[in-house]
């Protein structure tokens, strides 16, 4: 009975954590049909997320303006705009590519399934469809490395920030000068959130300042 006791202890513990991990993360839902709306809802929040409703696309682009969510749950046939189209002026639009999207449609032909995720859908649930099943895509979706932007900053560890906008590089506070070459491989290894990279990447940080250009090199040729 104590070993029971102790594995219902560590099962409730376990969905603590994953729902604190929820906690503070934001998902539009937009979809015209107010029933689907409010069962999402339901359950998204038990979950633990937080959650916005738009019957609307015209109503989810104003809000989107003014914040943005961590994940967009996307009817494609909406009243005033098409579902394609809306995500794919999202996942085109460098302000919001990182932004995960799941279109939740009646459309399920494999031809309609092949276009949303060409232009960007990062899933495709069609309806009728399970609420369990879609609460733990929107979850197993959330722990994808998301899409970096062109223009976005890339932190790493807290000590290492590159930054596309401005061409640069600064390690613990402290601007290091990368050749552009040199600059476009770091770029990309960071935004792969390689592991091996992230090593490197504290090495270059504790290493010798005076040759950290010299190490940022190494560390970019020796990790392709």
């Amino acid at each position: 009975m104590q070993g029971e006791g102790a594995e219902k202890w560590m099962l409730v513990d376990i969905k603590s954590i994953l729902y604190n991990q929820n906690m503070n993360k934001l998902i539009y839902v937009v979809d015209d049909e107010p029933d689907i709306l409010e069962l999402l809802s339901l359950h998204l929040k038990k979950a633990g997320f937080k959650v916005q409703c738009f019957e609307s696309a015209g109503r989810f682009m104003a809000q989107l303006k003014i914040q943005k969510p961590d994940l967009i749950i996307l009817d494609l046939m909406l009243p005033d705009d098409d579902g394609l189209d809306v995500c794919k002026k999202l996942k085109r639009d460098d302000f919001y590519i990182s932004i995960p999207i799941i279109m939740l449609t009646a459309k399920g032909e494999e031809i309609d399934k092949i276009l949303g995720l060409e232009l960007g859908a990062d899933d495709y649930i069609t309806k009728p469809f399970s609420v369990k099943e879609l609460v733990a895509r929107v979850k197993a979706v959330m722990r994808r490395p998301k899409a970096i932007s062109s223009r976005e900053k890339i932190e790493i560890r807290n000590l290492v920030i590159i930054d596309p906008e401005k061409h640069e590089v600064i390690v613990e506070g402290k601007k290091v000068d990368f050749t552009s070459t040199e600059f476009r491989i770091l770029k990309l290894l960071a935004s792969k959130k390689d592991g091996c990279f992230q090593e490197s990447i504290s090495w270059i940080s504790f290493g010798d300042k005076k040759n950290m250009s010299w190490t940022g090199q190494w560390m970019c040729t020796s990790n392709i």
